[in-house]
């Protein structure tokens, strides 16, 4: 489903213009699948293969070539809403056909079923619950950001009764709390959205916060979700009383009233970057200026004039000192390892309102443009992460393709910082492409070449009322201090406490930073209790964490619909399943860059076991969160229940 819709007045030859803006390989998916003619897709129309992340919007084709297949859109168009054409959505193994000819290469047929999902040929929701949910049964959702929407809309729509708490004041989660200047997604837009709420309109490739934040509020008004939410309501504790197979949630309001909430189902959707991480510096709380974390930028500072001190070149960093350095007097960076940064062609791009009239007037057209952001984004690049055990190279690389692009990366990077030569050893990691979090380049290194932008490297030993003074003894002054220092991803759910069926918390059970869960959903002793982007379920090599989202909200959704079909009082992740999977994806994670010993990374803990991210490819973890086995679980009847274990789950429903 997308968001908004075409015009009915517009003429197709109003198309004109606005086709010479497209991207011609999508134009001949469009001409495909309303014609269902194969000539589309073959010489001499078929593209050429394109280079690296580029969108390659020419196709590499002739612009005689590029013409005739804007003029048949155009016919083709014209044919669609006259009722001539009427398109039968293409197979699975179809579409992969379809994306192998465009992309120039093979599209494996096993992906067919997950791009018919995200395209919205097939759905992920799961249907309403048949019969009528037990008197009183209802889910709890914790956060309302992307994947709290994303659970709403679920719950919504299988009937299921619900509420959203949220501690702000309003949804968006992320892209409602992060203000500070240049914050913006570094994932291509249109696949950062939800595959039943699609958004033609987006003015970026890579879209800020601002925008981000609005399309989250579309979605809630689109799915009327706001008379289910509570804000300025915090969760601090949440107590699962076995004898009743409720969750008892205690919350705090803004104005400090204490809340007691039960529910059968709890969700939690709070994200691993809602906290930021506060570095231990010795004199931190003495500096007389302002001093803010990016995640809690006060839109009130001005930094015009000013001398800004940055703490940290990660992704939030990377994002704001291209954006300030214009306006500060200096801006001064420090820096305790250089970060690998990809250079994307549309990163810093606008859609033209060309391109954006034809994602919203031709038929299909901006789904088929986010099916090949997903294939050119996420699994093609995960081979980069396996480590060859044969390497010979390992302090560099682990593999030949993640050694062919380190050479790129490396090469990149002198290029973009030209005469500065001097800092090429400060900027050229060590360690391997994608060993931390892949940035994109938001124009750091040539916003580093500037005169009035320092990079300084080294820790940082401590911080005075006006200066930061590093390990080398040398002191830099400065007037605003930025931390862009990260987030706690690993205390995954605090600080809330939660307390299982044997009395037991989540963080005595995981530790201080060592979460596991089965699937990154489900956790033994935590019964009705469902995790989104719990632990291990970040794709490091790429995607989007909103596909992830509604991935896990299927799973839970299936088993929170059969609960309330069936007046099931509690399902439990079995023991042995939960550790053999854990096994399992420990020994996956051994083979991954992630384990190289050559950086630190937030993606593993103080023992070095990663707690973050995921192993798997988008296939593979769609192909084990399609479809809940009940077997899994231990399933506790509620009244008028007996015996209903045995009927199994299907995709997105029941049977029997």
């Amino acid at each position: 489903m997308l968001l908004g819709s075409s015009d009915p007045t517009r003429s197709t030859g109003e198309l004109q213009r606005p086709l010479e803006q497209a991207n011609i390989p999508t134009l001949l998916l469009v001409l495909t699948h309303l014609t269902g003619d194969k000539r589309w897709l073959e010489e001499p129309y078929r593209p050429k293969r394109p280079r690296g992340l580029d969108d390659n919007d020419s196709g590499g084709l002739s612009p005689e070539i590029r013409a005739r297949i804007r003029t048949a859109v155009i016919e083709a168009v014209r044919a669609y809403r006259a009722g001539e054409l009427d398109p039968s959505p293409p197979s699975p193994t179809r579409i992969t056909e379809m994306l192998s000819a465009v992309m120039g290469e093979p599209v494996s047929s096993a992906y067919g079923p997950l791009m018919s999902e995200e395209f919205g040929f097939t759905s992920r929701m799961v249907p309403a619950v048949r019969r009528p949910s037990p008197e009183g049964f209802r889910a709890l959702v914790i956060g309302a950001g992307l994947s709290g929407i994303c659970a709403a809309v679920q719950l919504k729509g299988a009937g299921i009764p619900y509420s959203v708490l949220d501690s702000n004041p309003t949804v968006g989660g992320t892209w409602q709390e992060n203000t500070y200047p240049g914050a913006g997604v570094d994932t291509p837009v249109h696949l950062y959205s939800f595959s039943f709420a699609q958004n033609p309109d987006w003015s970026r490739y890579f879209a800020k916060r601002l925008e981000l934040f609005e399309y989250i509020k579309r979605v809630a008004d689109q799915y009327d979700l706001w008379p289910q939410m509570r804000f300025d309501t915090t969760v601090t504790e949440a107590v699962y009383e076995a004898e009743r197979g409720l969750w008892r949630v205690h919350a705090r309001t803004g104005d400090g009233t204490e809340v007691v909430l039960r529910a059968n189902v709890l969700v939690s959707a709070v994200g691993m970057i809602a906290r930021p991480r506060m570095p231990t510096i010795p004199g931190l709380d003495t500096f007389a200026g302002p001093c803010v974390h990016t995640a809690r930028w006060d839109p009130a500072l001005d930094v015009t004039g000013k001398r800004v001190g940055v703490i940290g070149t990660g992704a939030s960093s990377m994002q704001l000192v291209p954006s300030i350095a214009d306006a500060a007097q200096r801006v001064i960076c420090f820096q305790r390892s250089p970060q690998w940064a990809i250079p994307h062609p549309n990163y810093l791009r606008t859609v033209s309102d060309g391109h954006r009239l034809v994602m919203a007037e031709v038929p299909f057209y901006a789904s088929w443009y986010r099916l090949r952001a997903l294939w050119n984004f996420s699994d093609r690049l995960h081979p980069q992460l396996q480590i060859d055990p044969e390497w010979p190279h390992f302090d560099r690389s682990i593999n030949a393709q993640n050694d062919r692009q380190r050479e790129f990366l490396s090469e990149y990077i002198r290029k973009e910082l030209g005469e500065r030569t001097d800092l090429i050893d400060a900027c050229v990691p060590d360690y391997p492409p994608y060993g931390k979090r892949p940035l994109l380049d938001n124009g750091w290194f040539r916003t580093l070449t500037r005169d009035d932008v320092e990079l300084v490297t080294g820790s940082v030993a401590e911080i005075r009322p006006d200066r930061v003074v590093m390990d080398s003894g040398d002191e830099y002054p400065v007037d605003i201090l930025v931390l862009a220092t990260g987030f706690k991803t690993l205390e995954m759910l605090g600080p809330i406490t939660f307390r299982g069926r044997s009395g037991a918390t989540l963080r005595e059970t995981w530790g201080p930073d060592d979460a596991r869960a089965y699937l990154g959903i489900t956790i033994p002793d935590f019964p009705n209790l469902f995790c989104l982007n719990g632990p291990n379920t970040n794709a490091g090599h790429g995607g989007s964490a909103v596909i992830a989202s509604e991935m896990q909200m299927r799973y839970a959704m299936q088993l929170i619909a059969y609960m309330a079909e069936h007046s099931v009082r509690s399902v439990e992740c079995r023991r042995d399943v939960h550790d053999a999977y854990n096994a399992e994806l420990d020994e996956a994670l051994s083979h991954k860059i992630w384990t190289h010993p050559g950086m630190t990374t937030y993606y593993r803990n103080a023992r070095g076991r990663i707690v973050t991210n995921s192993p798997w490819t988008y296939l593979e973890y769609w192909r084990r969160t399609s479809t809940a086995d009940l077997s899994d679980f231990t399933i506790e009847p509620g009244p008028a229940a007996e015996g209903v274990r045995d009927r199994p789950l299907t995709r997105n429903g029941f049977t029997g």
